[in-house]
This record gives structure tokens, C-alpha cells and sequence, in this order.
């Protein structure tokens, strides 16, 4: 079972569910399984298509109320990707990052060691605890920047 399927297991989750009054649906059900076997970040879009293969009757608004009420549950967290778009993911092993490359729309995942000397610098020096999990820092990557400086893409 990957670590993403374990954080969903239905019985676990239907029970926090009816714990707030809610119901375990077929759909709320599908949902889960695409969520445990999505690898990285999945946009609402993407997981109601994923969904919709699964049980032709996800809705948009079944996604997204499911999606926050997981959220709220502390099962999955959103993240913003190019043009701030919410990602989810199941809550990963630590808290991350993301770099954006506003060229060729790459994205990578910032390990938190990576972060450490900014999250410290803002604690010590403003008193302020970062949440990284929404950071997104945009900028050119490596290729495209070589790329950019040899004149094969224009800057």
C-alpha cells in the first residue's frame, strides 16, 4: 500500500466523515482511490477526469467540497502552481516547496532542508512561522536560462 493510499483508507476516512455528518458516497469513495494513486500534485480538473473514468457521477462540486472538507481533515493540502492554480496532494512526509520555471512551465518540489536557512532568517529576524507547503517561487531554470543566454529561446 503506497503512503498516499494509507493516509486515505476509506474506513478511517468515512468514519471522520460521518464524525462531521456527513455521507460516504460512491463518489466521495472514487475520489479517494484517485487522490491514493495519484503520484505528486493533481489539479480539481484533473482529479474530477481521473474521477469520472472511475464513477460517471463525481460532480465538480463533489470534488471540491470533498477536496476541502479532506483538507480540513488535515488528509490532503493545496498547493499553487503556474498561474495559481490549486494543486492538491495527499500530506506529504514533510512540508515542501516548489519552484515554477515561468519558461517552459517545469515544476520541482523544494525539500525543506532547502528552505531551512529562509524559514529560519524569518523566524529569527520577524518572528514569523512560514508555512512553505504554498510557497511557489517562480524564476527560469537552469536549461532555460542556458538556452536563453546561447540564443536559442528569446528572454
Amino acid at each position: 500500500m503506497s503512503p498516499s493510499a494509507a493516509i486515505l483508507e476509506p474506513q478511517s476516512v468515512r468514519a471522520q466523515l460521518h464524525e462531521r455528518g456527513l455521507r460516504w458516497t460512491p463518489q466521495r469513495r472514487a475520489i479517494l482511490e484517485v487522490l491514493g494513486s495519484a503520484s505528486g500534485h493533481v489539479t480539481a480538473a484533473e482529479l474530477l477526469e481521473r474521477c469520472r473514468a472511475v464513477d460517471p457521477e463525481v460532480t465538480p462540486s463533489t470534488v471540491y467540497r470533498t477536496l476541502d472538507t479532506l483538507e480540513d481533515l488535515g488528509l490532503v493540502v493545496h498547493s499553487h502552481g503556474p498561474d495559481g492554480r490549486e494543486e492538491y496532494h495527499v500530506v506529504p512526509e514533510e512540508e515542501h516547496g516548489h519552484l515554477l520555471c515561468e519558461t517552459c512551465g517545469g515544476t520541482w518540489e523544494l525539500a525543506p532542508k532547502e528552505l531551512a536557512a529562509l524559514v529560519d532568517t524569518l523566524r529569527q529576524t520577524r518572528g514569523f512561522q512560514a508555512s512553505v507547503s504554498h510557497l511557489t517561487l517562480s524564476g527560469t531554470c537552469s536549461s532555460c536560462s542556458d538556452a536563453i543566454h546561447s540564443g536559442g529561446l528569446p528572454s
